[in-house]
């Protein structure tokens, strides 16, 4: 609902505040003095792009700014979705810059102009003759219906179901795009993973097996130096270690003589046991050496089947051509992996289409059961505001699962006698639709809360009894939702609970429209005036009090 407005700086407003009724709020006024600014202010409330052009004073910045009373609308979720503060009431407010910057705030947060338009379309619905057009949009056929029948509950538990549907079906076709790849590359990579596997790689293997060839490579070589050195040390009568053992007698002999001569022949001693020891390894070492052509044509191969390995994988270690080898193991597992996850999602999506089917059966039932009685009450109300032979008609058709179930709702009309209801756009002029779309919201607004109803003049084609008929509905409408209507009919005017004068101020240097709230004497003229012109008569006074004591 909306608790106050404040226009700044827009068209031929310089400055306007407005707090309507929470009930019906009546705008009249002259032709061209700015009923329809109002509208337009609104409209950017809405999200609608606007320019420079809708400057009063070009110089500074137009605002326009709405509070409302969003209680009843339960947005909370909406605004935990787009990180909005929440309140009970909510500031909405749209500024134009003269650079033609403009910029939307809700609850002082910056925001777009979708979000904006994605909230402001719970707030407020403006319903002109142009608007009418929307009354042959499907999604609101549907809605007509599922509010009426009461299925607000089960609709959004379907919508819950048919977006996992949804998801879930998403997900197996990614999954089945997955298989199909893993497979094309199947046989490649099993034919990879077994040459990796026969292979039999180990971590560290070609270092060892390289220090093996080289041995090998240089045995005769290894062989010659190592009996050399033997021969040397130990396996002649000119060997090192009997010279030492000489050196190391005379030493002994001389040791008790000093400190000094002492450690010399503890030094040989231990240098006549490391040679020892030198000497015994490098006779077990010559020991093993052995050239065979055979062995080395072995480890030559080997290392040939870990170069090539290596080089066909971009590998520089065996290290890495193990992790290649997992991989390839990973990518071959998969497709048996992705074939069992596929036929668990497959039953997962079978078990949810049963339920979202039985979601949509019982949807359907209550359509099918409902469409009758809107047809029924629709027709009484169309006769109300005078099309007495009015006919309606709601088709309720099986679909295709989709957002609102599997049925689509068309509604079929016809305002003449004789004449079949058909779809609304070969058939009904402007304000015979107005009078439509009046009817439906009439009968939507004892069923859900609608937002702030705004009627832009939808009563063009209609006077007499008719027009106090439309505005007994506004006013019972209001009884449960706040209705602004701009008319410039006399009946509807004296049905509000509020009523505003737009006129022309041309007290200044340039025009200003200005709005004001007329008192209970100060609407008995202004309706005498809608009856019979300016200065009316007595009689035109007369009348305009009597509507007014009818509502």
């Amino acid at each position: 609902m909306l608790k106050n407005l404040v226009i700044k700086n827009y068209a031929l407003i310089k400055e306007l505040e407005i707090t309507p009724s929470n009930k019906l709020n009546i705008i009249t006024g002259e032709t061209g003095a700015g009923k329809s600014i109002m509208l337009g202010a609104l409209g950017l409330l809405m999200g609608n792009r606007a320019d420079t052009k809708v400057l009063f004073n070009d110089a500074e910045k137009c605002i326009i700014e709405g509070a409302f009373d969003i209680s009843s609308y339960h947005l909370e979720t909406f605004f935990k979705q787009e990180e909005l503060d929440y309140d009970a009431t909510c500031l909405i407010r749209r500024e134009i810059s003269p650079q033609n910057k403009s910029r939307a705030f809700i609850n002082d947060t910056p925001v777009t102009l979708d979000i904006l338009k994605a909230l402001s379309a719970s707030l407020m619905d403006i319903h002109s003759q142009h608007e009418t057009l929307y009354l042959g949009n499907a999604d609101f056929q549907i809605s007509v219906v599922d509010t009426f029948a009461g299925n607000e509950a089960l609709v959004k538990h379907y919508k819950t179901l048919y977006d996992q549907h949804k998801k879930l079906n998403l997900s197996l076709k990614e999954l089945k795009e997955q298989s199909a790849e893993a497979s094309r590359q199947m046989e490649f990579n099993t034919f990879q993973l077994n040459e990796l596997t026969e292979a039999q790689i180990q971590a560290g293997e070609q270092q060892k097996l390289e220090d093996e060839l080289r041995l090998l490579e240089n045995s005769e070589e290894l062989k010659s130096k190592l009996n050399l050195a033997l021969a040397l040390l130990s396996d002649s009568d000119n060997a090192v270690t009997a010279h030492l053992k000489i050196i190391e007698k005379s030493f002994e002999q001389i040791s008790p003589l000093s400190e000094t001569f002492a450690q010399l022949y503890e030094r040989l001693k231990s240098c006549a046991i490391e040679l020892k020891d030198i000497a015994a390894e490098a006779e077990y070492e010559e020991a093993k050496v052995d050239f065979s052509p055979a062995a080395l044509e072995k480890i030559q191969e080997r290392l040939s089947k870990i170069y090539f390995l290596q080089k066909k994988h971009q590998a520089k270690t065996e290290e890495e051509l193990l992790v290649i080898q997992d991989e390839l193991q990973e990518k071959v597992n998969k497709v048996t992996s992705l074939e069992e996850e596929i036929t668990a999602t497959e039953k997962s999506l079978q078990r949810l289409y049963t339920e979202l089917i039985k979601e949509a059966d019982a949807i359907s039932a209550a359509r099918t059961k409902t469409a009758p009685q809107i047809k029924l009450e629709l027709e009484g109300l169309l006769k109300e505001v005078g099309m007495p032979d009015a006919s309606v008609k709601i088709l309720v058709d099986k679909t295709e699962p989709n957002l609102y179930g599997t049925d689509k709702v068309t509604l079929l009309f016809s305002a003449n006698k004789g004449i079949a209801p058909q779809e609304l756009k070969n058939v009904a002029s402007g304000g015979e639709l107005s009078r439509l779309m009046l009817c439906i919201k009439y009968v939507l607004a004892g069923k859900t809360a609608l937002p702030t109803i705004i009627f832009d003049e939808i009563d063009t084609g209609i006077s007499g009894q008719i027009a106090i008929q439309v505005g007994r509905m506004m006013k019972q409408m209001s009884n449960n939702h706040q209705i602004i209507a701009i008319s410039h009919l006399p009946q509807i005017a004296a049905s509000g609970n509020t009523h505003y004068y737009v006129y022309k101020d041309t007290s200044e240097s340039r025009a200003v429209s200005r709005m004001k709230k007329l008192s209970n004497e100060e609407r008995i003229t202004e309706i005498a005036e809608m009856i019979g012109g300016k200065n009316p008569s007595e009689s035109a006074v007369k009348n305009a009090t009597e509507l007014l004591t009818l509502n």
